[in-house]
């Protein structure tokens, strides 16, 4: 009998013991539901979190010209930094800029460092899986460039067997492969205009934000553009996802920098045209 009211007693603790395990368990589950729960609920009230700090963390590189670098006097400045600032201004708050590198920039926003990356970023569908864009606020396409006394040019398809100055690796170099053009390397858009000037090319394939923010800079440079790609590229602010509040707000004060001029004005000061359109 004595025995059989041990093993009465070890069955009886077991299952005790087993209750109590599993209850823990579902406490374990319950927390971690509820950290999950905590933690979207923080990015889906993000608006409400930069405003009650006063200020946007805004990830940028500040290497970027013209879009986002220091000036001579060593201010950071920009295209992408004064959208960045006017949209800060209509929201209620102050901009604060983390500069990174490119490489990073990502991860920071992962990690939160800061609230949106304002750094030309693609939209592009890969990116749009993990993260939020805002609505476009620039746009730019491939553009064909050539001295401006050359007339014969006036297609993509006009290049085959000229010489083509291109950075070998990119993706206006395969472009102007494809085309079947003859590929002169050089490092940047720069060095493709001054062998486009001295006749020493025929064209370069490149972007029409690089030809106009170089020939604000050199009105006299003799390049113009003979052609431009159909497929056109467009850059967004970027959020982590669940930042919708945030989104939307930023979102309101892009259309409302567009529709009272203000988009316009920036763009001109930097671009010498709109470059939404």
């Amino acid at each position: 009998m004595k025995k059989l009211l041990v093993v009465f007693a070890l069955l009886l603790s077991l299952l005790l013991l087993m209750s109590a395990c599993g209850k823990d368990d579902e406490a374990k589950k319950d927390n971690k539901e509820n950290n999950k729960t905590a933690e979207k609920a923080d990015d889906n009230d993000l608006l409400a979190k930069v405003k009650d700090e006063g200020k946007l963390l805004i990830g940028t590189e500040g290497t970027y010209a013209p879009f986002t670098f220091h000036d001579e006097s060593g201010n950071l400045t920009g295209f992408d930094v004064e959208i960045s600032r006017e949209v800060a201004k209509r929201i209620g708050v102050e901009p604060e800029f983390k500069e990174t590198q490119w490489d990073a920039i990502f991860a920071g926003l992962d990690a939160k460092r800061f609230d949106m990356i304002a750094n030309q970023v693609g939209i592009r569908p890969d990116r749009q899986e993990k993260y939020s864009f805002s609505d476009p606020y620039i746009t730019s396409a491939a553009v064909l460039v050539t001295h401006k006394d050359n007339d014969k040019v006036e297609a993509f398809e006009d290049i085959k067997g000229l010489n083509a100055a291109q950075s070998l690796t990119s993706n206006y170099g395969e472009m102007a492969k494809k085309y079947g053009a003859n590929l002169v390397s050089v490092e940047g858009f720069t060095q493709s205009v001054e062998l486009l000037a001295s006749k020493r090319v025929d064209v370069t394939i490149n972007d029409r934000i690089s030809f106009l923010d170089y020939t604000k800079q050199r009105p006299d440079a003799p390049i113009k553009i003979a052609a431009t790609s159909e497929d056109a590229s467009v850059s967004g602010l970027m959020f982590r996802k669940d930042s919708d509040t945030l989104v939307d707000e930023v979102n309101k004060a892009l259309t409302e920098m567009i529709e009272d001029g203000t988009y316009k004005k920036i763009s001109e000061k930097w671009f010498g045209e709109d470059v939404l359109k």
